[in-house]
């Protein structure tokens, strides 16, 4: 149950980072401040976008999958998260609230 509320999480972040980012109300909720600075980071949003979309898709996968290889799948992709959120708490206070909510789900 947790492993689908954080891939239907990740995919939202896809669809935020790579779809809508040029949308202010978009890029201001990753604490953007203006349009140029939200211009310099597109190419990076874009990216970052789909690594979440992988994520979600490696959950998606092992869970239509099933049994151990799926679990193992959906622990892989899970743990993977986890270790991103470890890595943006390393960013700065800043982050860290960012990188709580990306470890819980």
């Amino acid at each position: 149950m947790f492993a689908a509320v954080a891939a239907a999480l990740h995919v939202f972040i896809f669809v935020m980072e790579s779809v809508l980012w040029s949308q202010p109300k978009v890029w201001k909720r990753f604490s953007v401040a203006n349009q140029a600075e939200a211009d310099l980071l597109k190419p990076m949003a874009f990216n970052q976008g789909f690594y979440n979309l992988f994520l979600a898709l490696g959950i998606v996968v092992g869970l239509i999958i099933g049994g151990s290889a799926g679990h193992a799948i959906v622990i892989f992709a899970c743990l993977s998260i986890v270790g991103a959120a470890a890595v943006l708490a390393t960013g700065g206070k800043e982050y860290c609230g960012a990188a709580f909510l990306q470890g819980i789900t």
